[in-house]
């Protein structure tokens, strides 16, 4: 029987807006779907604010019974103790997020995050019940030495063999050449590593898990080209960097479905 995977659309705000700022957007958004009548089980809208802001987001969703999910953008690998500056799953827990971000290109390379440290860090955010949204891609260097799909699909494997088949992750594959450029990859060069990286997820932890499990693609998204990417078969939403920001670009990102039919 086949399997269907409900579409998340995730924004990453990255470092942007505070915690007032948070409060502004997500009631906006909130709006901006509800007018649209947006279906919350057809597909699922997150975002991630920087941590200063989770609290603020958390009480405005409680209160107003929002269907808006959110997350952090990273999580320590450790639980509690003497380590400044660092951010606990539990506390995450704690606040109600659902989502966290782990390995996003940007903590691989200003922070010399190793695909070792990703997988402990996904370790850690399933501890605590947050469902880690892994991020995999290449840059342009790798695409030319390796060619597609392969330095994705070695990364995620470096996770992988630290999970059961009964895991809850959503997969992000996010090529660093396309993030913040403005040229995305072609809907069918998502489709060919996210293809490629639901395969290993079936060898290492079963079919079942590979078809329940979400493939997002981050780089470049807008409303413009999302239809292309949802019409992939193994494309299950997108990972929003910067057009997330933007309350109505991310809002008609949200509502794909208006242009791609049942995609």
């Amino acid at each position: 029987m086949a399997v269907t995977r409900v579409p998340l659309i995730a924004g990453n705000w990255k470092m942007n807006l505070d915690h007032l700022q948070s409060i502004a957007f997500v009631q906006k958004l909130a709006w901006s779907l509800r007018d649209a009548k947006h279906d919350y089980r057809a597909c699922e809208v997150a975002v991630f604010p920087p941590f200063t802001d989770l609290r603020s987001v958390q009480t405005l969703v409680s209160a107003d019974k929002l269907d808006l999910a959110y997350g952090a953008q990273d999580l320590s690998v450790h639980d509690s103790g003497a380590y400044t500056g660092e951010i606990s799953g539990a506390f995450l827990a704690a606040l109600d997020c659902r989502y966290v971000i782990i390995g996003h290109s940007e903590r691989r390379q200003y922070h010399a995050e190793s695909d070792e440290l990703v997988a402990e860090k996904t370790l850690a955010a399933g501890r605590h019940g947050l469902v880690p949204v892994v991020c995999v891609g290449e840059t342009a260097d790798d695409l030319e030495k390796h060619g597609p799909s392969a330095v994705p699909v070695a990364q995620l494997d470096v996770v992988l063999q630290q999970l059961s088949g009964d895991a809850d992750i959503v997969v992000a594959y996010e090529p660093v050449w396309a993030i913040g450029s403005g040229q995305a990859a072609t809907p069918e060069q998502a489709q060919q590593v996210c293809a490629a990286l639901r395969a290993r997820i079936a060898s290492t932890l079963g079919d079942e898990a590979a078809g329940r499990t979400r493939i997002l693609y981050g780089g470049s998204v807008k409303a413009a080209n999302i239809a292309g990417f949802m019409k992939q078969p193994d494309v299950d939403g997108a990972l929003v960097g910067g057009a997330s920001l933007d309350v109505d670009e991310f809002s008609a990102i949200s509502r794909f479905r208006q242009h791609v039919g049942t995609a």
